[in-house]
Order: C-alpha cells, then structure tokens, then sequence
C-alpha cells in the first residue's frame, strides 16, 4: 500500500517518522479514552486534561516533523478550550471541589490559559498574575452563589443555621458579660454558611494517584454536609457524550426495523441484560451467544410474561 500510493519502498527514516507520530499521538489516544470513561468520576479532572495537552502541543509545535499539523490542532484547542471564558463555570466548580487542587491550582490553571494567549506579550508577568486572581475570587464567588441555593433548599432551619458548638450552649445564666459575648457572634463562626470558605481555607491533601474523590467526601460529609452533597452532583457530571451517544446507539441496535413494536419494559430488560452478561466477571456466555439471545423474539415474550406475573404476584402480596 505504501509503495503504490507513495510510489517507492519505506526507508529506515519512514519507520522512524512513524515510531515518532505514534509516540505524539499517543497522548491523544489516553486523553479520549480518559475523558470518555463513565464509570468513575472524572469531571474534576478537566482542566488538568486540556491544559496537558496544550503543553504537548506546544512541546511540539516547533519540532521540524510535527510542523505541518500542530498549528491547526492548536487553532483547534485554542478555539474550544484556549480561552476560560467559554467554559462553563462548572469545571471550574469541579476543580475548586478536589480537595487535592482548590484555589491553589485554579490560579495556576488561569495563569497558563492566560500565558498561552499572550503571544504578543502585550500583557506583562504581574497583569497575568493579577487577571489569573481575579478570575480565582470571581468562580469563588459564583461557587458561593451555588452554595447558597443548597442551603435553602437544605433542611436546617434558620436556628440550627447558627447554633453554637454544644460545649458552649449551655453557657452561665448568671454572668451576663459573658452570656452577652456568647450571643454576639464574635466567636468564630460554625455555621452552615461558612462550610465552603473553611473547606477552600484549609490545604489542599497530598497528591495521590489511587485516592477516590467520592470516597474523600463521603468521610467529610460530617464536616462539610452540604458541600459535600453539592460536590456529589456536580463531580458526577460527565465530561464526554460518549457514554449517553453509545447508549442511544446500543437502543438503535435493539430497536431494529423488524422490532419496532417491542414495549419499554422488553426494550429496558434487554438493554440492561446485554449490559449485565458483557460486564460480568463470569464467563456467562460469549459474544456471539448474547447476540443470539437479544435477538431472540420468542425469548422477548417469555421475558415480557415472567415480567407481567411478578407484578402480579407483588400486587396480590401487597393485598
């Protein structure tokens, strides 16, 4: 094939070359398939992504080999993810919420974006760093914004909001100078409100490489309860559509032109089956044989019927 579309026989140097584009894109191959994964949590870890692969671009872009494609896959990066203002304030939430990044590395992340647009150094080292800080105060603040509607809609009341620790409630009646400085609120604070400026005041945790971030919230859920619930939702969120296209293909897979007539439960219970016998760690059936049983019809209306006689039994077990 190389021969004939090249017109002579691959040199030693031809082999090199690609030895070296595959080494370059590699990278790439390792991003998709990180930022497509949807079965961890991976939405905090968009910015330290798109910021690798900017420095792999521009590693690259003054090497003699990568010359004639690099600048249009940064024009490419630039354009969808080289300027912090066309991305959606939720990854930045996101990377506030790691507990191994928080304030610390949003301003390294701002400060990068901003050096990689300065090009034309129009802006100097101390503007960057002053722009980079703004924006770290300015999703800060947004964050907070959030934080708020998850303590209305929490069911702590206004009391409880601003309860004292209980070794200090029950304070002595009889001293009113200090009955008084206990009401006051000059003691500091351990309200809800506060819950999200302590959690980004205190250090970020040592990097580690195995660490869950669900775990780490879910044993600091005591200390930070609603940060930690709005954490959940937000680092639950997918960076990639791969997951829900590739759901909506295995449908189309199912749902034939010969079997457009099948109910939503048969529909459910062979897309969630596939799901089930690929994934399992028993050697259940191999591929060709799960092939077969989704396609089976006559299987689908046994399914359909043992469906249809447990909701009987469980209707007349209700009764």
């Amino acid at each position: 094939m190389f021969q004939k579309t090249v017109g002579r026989v691959p040199s030693h140097s031809d082999f090199e070359m690609i030895k070296k584009m595959m080494e370059f894109l590699e990278k790439f191959k390792k991003k998709t398939e990180k930022v497509s994964c949807s079965t961890k949590p991976i939405f905090h870890t968009y910015t330290r992504e798109i910021l690798d692969i900017e420095q792999h671009l521009r590693k690259h872009e003054t090497n003699p080999d990568f010359m004639f494609m690099v600048p249009d896959m940064k024009h490419k990066y630039d354009k969808y993810w080289g300027d912090y203002d066309t991305i959606s304030d939720y990854v930045f939430f996101a990377t506030l919420l790691d507990p191994q990044c928080k304030s610390k590395f949003m301003k390294v992340v701002f400060t990068q974006m901003l050096k990689a647009k300065n090009k034309d150094k129009k802006m100097s080292a101390d503007e960057i760093e002053s722009k980079a800080r703004a924006k770290v105060i300015d999703i800060e603040c947004k964050l907070d914004k959030f934080f708020k509607t998850y303590l209305e809609r929490s069911n702590m009341t206004s009391s409880s909001q601003q309860e004292t620790p209980e070794e200090v409630v029950n304070f002595d009646d009889e001293n009113e100078f200090f009955g008084s400085y206990m009401t006051s609120g000059s003691f500091p604070s351990t309200s809800s409100e506060s819950q999200l400026q302590r959690y980004l005041n205190e250090d970020p945790i040592g990097f580690d490489k195995g660490y869950d971030i669900l775990t780490w919230w879910k044993n600091n859920a005591v200390r930070f309860p609603i940060v930690a619930r709005m954490a959940r939702d937000i680092l639950g969120m997918q960076i990639s559509t791969v997951a829900s296209e590739s759901t909506f293909s295995n449908g189309r897979r199912v749902i034939t032109d010969y079997r457009t007539n099948l109910s939503v439960v048969i529909v459910e219970a062979l897309i969630c089956t596939q799901d089930w016998l690929r994934k399992s760690s028993l050697p259940i059936y191999d591929y060709d044989e799960v092939h077969d049983v989704l396609a089976d019809d006559d299987l689908a209306i046994d399914i359909v019927d043992a469906i249809h006689n447990l909701k009987l039994t469980g209707k007349r077990s209700g009764n």
